[in-house]
This record gives C-alpha cells, sequence and structure tokens, in this order.
C-alpha cells in the first residue's frame, strides 16, 4: 500500500500559505501607517491637549474658542484611533497565521502519515462492474460524529455537487472520485474512500472515464475508471469565468459548523470535515473586493486529526455525500 502523495515535503503548500498570508499581513500594517501623516496629526492633538484648560475658568479666546478646539482635538483623535484599530487587527491577523504556522512545523510527522493509504488497482484499468453495489447506496459512516447530518440520499440524486446545472462534464475537469474496491483491498478502500481525480472521456449522460490525479508508484499515469456519475462530484474550476456554473462563485457557500467533503492538504485524499470558519470570514470584514481570480478559502477541522484546523481552498470543498 503506497502513501498518498505529499508526505516527505519539507514544508507543505498549507504551511507556505500561512507565511504568505503573515508576511501580507505585517506588510499590511506598514501600508496602513502613514509615518508623516500620523505623526503631525499626534503632534497636534498633543499641543490642542496642553492648551485645553485645566479648570472652569474660561479663557480669553471665550467659549466659541474652546469649541473648535474641541472639534479639531476630537476629530485628531478618531483618526488616531482608527489608524490603531487598522494596525491592530493586521498584527493579530499575522500573529495568528504565524502562531498555527508554528503549530504546524511542530506538529508530529505521523500525524500526516496517519492520512489514508490505499492500494493501486492490480489492474491498470476498471470499468463500471464493480460500482453495482454503490449504486443505491453511497455513504461516508459517522465514525466521529463531525458535525451535522448531511443531506439525504434522495437529496444526493439531484444535489450532490451542488451546481446549478447538469451539463457534460468536460475532458481535463477535476472530480472527487469515489472508487470501486480492489480486490485483496481489505478495508482501505471502501465507502469512505474519495480520491482527486481527472475527467478523460464523456461516454454517457450516467457514465464517464475518469483517472487517478495521482501516478502509480512506476510513474505511469494514474490508473483510468469507467465510473457512473454517482461515483463523482465535480469541483469548482478556477479557471472558469466569474458567470459561469463551474465557477466556485456558483456554488453553495457552507455555513460555520456544516459537514463537508474536502482535500486534506498535501494529499489526493477527500476526507470528512467540519466548517471551522467560512469564506467570508477568512477575507474578512473591510478588505477590498477579491479579485475574479481570486480563490476564496475555509478553515476545516477534519475528522480523526487531532482537532488541527487547516485552511482549503473553495475549489477542495464540497457537500459531504452521507446517507
Amino acid at each position: 500500500m503506497d502513501k498518498r502523495r505529499g508526505i516527505t515535503r519539507p514544508a507543505t503548500s498549507e504551511e507556505v500559505e500561512y507565511w504568505t498570508q503573515a508576511a501580507e499581513a505585517i506588510r499590511a500594517v506598514t501600508n496602513q501607517y502613514p509615518i508623516s501623516t500620523t505623526t503631525e496629526t499626534i503632534g497636534k492633538v498633543n499641543r490642542m491637549i496642553s492648551t485645553w484648560p485645566t479648570d472652569d475658568t474660561l479663557p480669553a479666546e471665550g467659549f466659541e474658542a474652546v469649541r473648535q478646539t474641541y472639534k479639531k482635538l476630537s476629530h485628531g483623535l478618531h483618526e488616531i484611533a482608527d489608524v490603531a484599530a487598522g494596525e491592530e487587527k493586521a498584527l493579530d491577523d499575522a500573529i495568528e497565521r504565524v502562531e498555527i504556522l508554528i503549530a504546524l512545523r511542530k506538529a508530529p510527522a505521523e500525524m500526516q502519515e496517519k492520512r489514508n493509504k490505499r492500494p493501486r488497482s492490480p489492474s491498470g484499468s476498471l470499468n463500471s462492474s464493480g460500482l453495482n453495489l454503490m449504486k443505491n447506496s453511497i455513504t461516508i459512516p459517522a465514525r466521529g460524529s463531525v458535525g451535522p447530518s448531511g443531506v439525504s440520499q434522495r437529496d444526493l440524486k439531484f444535489k450532490k455537487d451542488g451546481r446549478p446545472d447538469r451539463s457534460p462534464l468536460q475532458a481535463g475537469r477535476k472530480v472527487a472520485f469515489h472508487p470501486p474496491p480492489s480486490k485483496g483491498a481489505g478495508n482501505d478502500t471502501d465507502e469512505n474512500t474519495w480520491i482527486l481525480a481527472l475527467v478523460t472521456k464523456y461516454i454517457s449522460s450516467t457514465k464517464y472515464e475518469v483517472q487517478d490525479a495521482e501516478p502509480q508508484e512506476d510513474g505511469q499515469p494514474g490508473v483510468t475508471y469507467t465510473t457512473h456519475i454517482k461515483s463523482i462530484i465535480p469541483l469548482p474550476d478556477p479557471n472558469a469565468g466569474p458567470g459561469s456554473p463551474e465557477h466556485v462563485n456558483s456554488y453553495q457557500e457552507f455555513p460555520a459548523g456544516c459537514t463537508v467533503m474536502a482535500l486534506y492538504p498535501d494529499t489526493s485524499c477527500f476526507y470528512r470535515a467540519e466548517v471551522i470558519a467560512t469564506p467570508k470570514e477568512m477575507q474578512g470584514g473591510g478588505r477590498n473586493l477579491p479579485s475574479s481570480k481570486y480563490m476564496p478559502t475555509y478553515k476545516l477541522k477534519f475528522e480523526d486529526d487531532d482537532n488541527q484546523e487547516h485552511t482549503v481552498a473553495a475549489q477542495w470543498v464540497v457537500e459531504w455525500p452521507g446517507a
């Protein structure tokens, strides 16, 4: 049995992503802190405070002068407070990401290695004959009971992938694929196994040919399968246009606490997970609207993963196909 890819990498993509985000947050502190303007404002505020009456005696300039000083003082203090609040938010954001990065780097290697290991198919290609047992039921048992219950099988037939349409999938489209069990595979290839695959051929309205995204041990391309559409879940296409049904924005956004299925970082296997933070929460309020090429991210907690939290791009997060 082989280990899914990515285990021996010195730094995971998740770690690199958190480092990049932390660096961007620190740069944001510098960018939003115009030193000359803020220093000038602080100086003006200090001078106005020094001239403010220390008792109830009205100064020689009269009440109107005091009122004008108050207005300027209030404006200056609010300006300083706004800048400080922005700096605090950016620093908190950077600190959080650095702390997570440190935790990821300190995590023992066994945590990554315990992620799914599955056997290769003994033959080069499998057909759909092994899928007959799965046509009426595709479930992921609630072994650890992460989050609320999933959708019913009846709903799964119509909205399994959350897509707004049912147009044929094009060759090259990435999907989550539920492979049929292989002989001698034991319990490693069962209802819990979902892997990353690519569509290679449209056969009919209910059948496709897909290929395992991970190469075989001998370096050959991944195993190909002829499969029923019930065993694949189309993933959002990061290259699709904003108005396309394949675009990530055309897919539903899962709320916090929702049970989903997601690609575990630096592997090619999907696992059951709970949404901890939505893309809107991850983006945060007050930031500029993302570009059309922006890929939203979720913060997820995977099942049987020692309560670790991971950032996963929305293109790898789909509805959990539970019963």
